[in-house]
C-alpha cells in the first residue's frame, strides 16, 4: 500500500506557506488548513505515513499539487542499471524502479526518493567540488606538461 510520509506533509505545508503566506498572521490558506488537520493527526497518532484514502479531498489535491513542483525523477542520465547493474550508481534506484518507473504512483515516488537522499551514496549526491578535487593534478589544467 502506498502511503505519503510525515516529512512529505511538512514539506508540501512549507510549500503553501511560501506561496500563500498568511496576510494578517493568523489565518490559513484553505491547503494549509487541509494539511494541518492531517499533519495533526498524525503527530497526535506518532505516524510516520498515512494511506492516501485517509486523507480529505482537500489535504490529497494540496499534496498533489505540491509533489507537481518536485523533480519527477532522480536520474541524472549516468544509469548504470543498462549496464546489468542492480541499482544505479547515478541516482541509486534499483533496476525494477528504474524500469517502472512511469507506472509508480506519486507517494511510491516519494518513497524512492526518501531513501535515496537518506542513503546518499549514488553520485546524484556527491559534490562536484569533491570530485574534481579528487582529480589529477595533470588534469586540471589542460594537457600533461602544458603550462
Amino acid at each position: 500500500m502506498s502511503c505519503i510520509h510525515v516529512a512529505d506533509i511538512e514539506a508540501a505545508i512549507n510549500h503553501w506557506r511560501a506561496r500563500a503566506p498568511s496576510p494578517d498572521g493568523v489565518g490559513l490558506a484553505p491547503e494549509i488548513e487541509a494539511l494541518a488537520e492531517v499533519y495533526g493527526r498524525m503527530v497526535f497518532a506518532r505516524a510516520e505515513d498515512v494511506a492516501p484514502q485517509q486523507m480529505p479531498a482537500a489535504a490529497l489535491a494540496a499534496w498533489l499539487a505540491w509533489y507537481e513542483t518536485t523533480p519527477d525523477t532522480p536520474c541524472i542520465a549516468i544509469c548504470s542499471t543498462s549496464q546489468g547493474d542492480e541499482w544505479c550508481k547515478g541516482c541509486g534506484r534499483s533496476f525494477a524502479e528504474v524500469q517502472h518507473w512511469l507506472a509508480m504512483s506519486p507517494m511510491d515516488k516519494r518513497a524512492v526518493w526518501r531513501r535515496i537522499t537518506r542513503e546518499g551514496t549514488a553520485l546524484r549526491f556527491t559534490r562536484y567540488a569533491e570530485r574534481a578535487a579528487e582529480r589529477p593534478a595533470d588534469c586540471a589544467g589542460g594537457a600533461p606538461g602544458a603550462g
